[in-house]
């Protein structure tokens, strides 16, 4: 798999051709890593428009007859030049239609106790397109050490907690970060996992008749949120491997080590609906079916369950009042 940026002299990171320090380890950057850049990492995106409504930058279908932004429902598009973009590395295709994913959205807004008891009925489709959103894809190496407190004490111990460390190594592959302008790290995740092992080539996709959001978020941005996400995961699993019975106060330091990425691009059925005078989103994994989005509060049961609430904390004062 071709690399789009040269590697880190020490830890063997990838750098950006803007990097004057290696990201990972702080080893300055080679001076051939301003120039380098492998053939090939960028393609010339047509038909681009940038929403008015919502900032979203995308390249359209070329056979779409009128625009609307799937993200927003915005009809004010703004026309772009030919541009050269960053070119996915890969590519995962659409498998979910357009039928599951519109009842995907009708059953799910019937659920949830917090929405509205009409919102099924009532909200209106605005907007409903297939969409490529781009990610991009890490892998990492681990080195990291641990230390936590244990409820499992030792027999004799007067203490409740019992002190504990050591190291782990780990391997992480297909680590996915959202690289949309518009879609939240929160939605973006929400909709993984995807099969990443059914990708095709970017020629082997129609790119310039389907919509694809360009990439928003350079890689040097993408790899602070990777390496969250690498600590979230060795301290989730220094815990599960290592600390027997209930634990506290865990602790990571993660290395990172030989940390890759490829931009790819991943099928997202996106959908603008209204309810009442507000507009939300919802998502459909073109995919897998995987589904989220926003929904409208019902105030009303909110209010009510406010007030049962208080309604019980009298009464049990008042009970306990009597007993005394």
């Amino acid at each position: 798999m071709p690399e789009l940026l040269i590697r880190c002299d020490t830890c063997q990171s990838l750098l950006d051709e803007e990097d004057l320090f290696c990201a990972n380890c702080g080893t300055e950057a080679p001076r051939r890593a301003e120039q380098k850049a492998i053939a090939g990492s960028s393609r010339v995106a047509t038909h681009n428009f940038t929403c008015s409504g919502c900032g979203a930058s995308m390249s359209y279908d070329a056979q779409a007859s009128a625009l609307r932004c799937p993200f927003c429902s915005s009809v004010d598009m703004v026309e772009q030049k030919d541009a050269r973009v960053l070119r996915p590395q890969s590519v995962v295709p659409f498998r979910v239609s357009k039928e599951t994913a519109e009842t995907t959205l009708r059953q799910w807004l019937g659920k949830g106790f917090w929405r509205p008891g009409d919102l099924s009925q009532t909200a209106s489709l605005l907007a409903m397109q297939p969409v490529y959103v781009p990610y991009w894809i890490f892998e990492a190496r681990t080195h990291t050490f641990w230390t936590a407190d244990t409820s499992q004490t030792p027999p004799g111990a007067s203490a409740d907690w019992y002190p504990l460390a050591g190291e782990h190594r780990g391997r992480y592959a297909g680590l996915l970060i959202g690289a949309s302008a518009v879609l939240s790290t929160w939605e973006t995740s929400e909709i993984c996992p995807f099969d990443l092992s059914a990708a095709a080539a970017p020629e082997e996709v129609d790119l310039d008749n389907v919509t694809v959001e360009q990439f928003s978020m350079p890689r040097k941005y993408a790899r602070p949120l990777a390496e969250q996400a690498l600590e979230a995961s060795e301290s989730q699993a220094c815990q599960q491997q290592y600390v027997p019975g209930r634990a506290r106060n865990v602790h990571v330091n993660v290395l990172v080590e030989g940390m890759t990425s490829i931009p790819v691009l991943l099928p997202v059925w996106i959908m603008a609906y209204r309810y009442r005078d507000q507009v939300f989103r919802f998502l459909v994994n073109g995919q897998t079916g995987r589904a989220t989005g926003q929904a409208p509060t019902s105030w009303t049961k909110v209010a009510v369950a406010i007030m049962v609430a208080i309604a019980a904390v009298l009464v049990l004062a008042g009970f306990a009042a009597l007993m005394q």
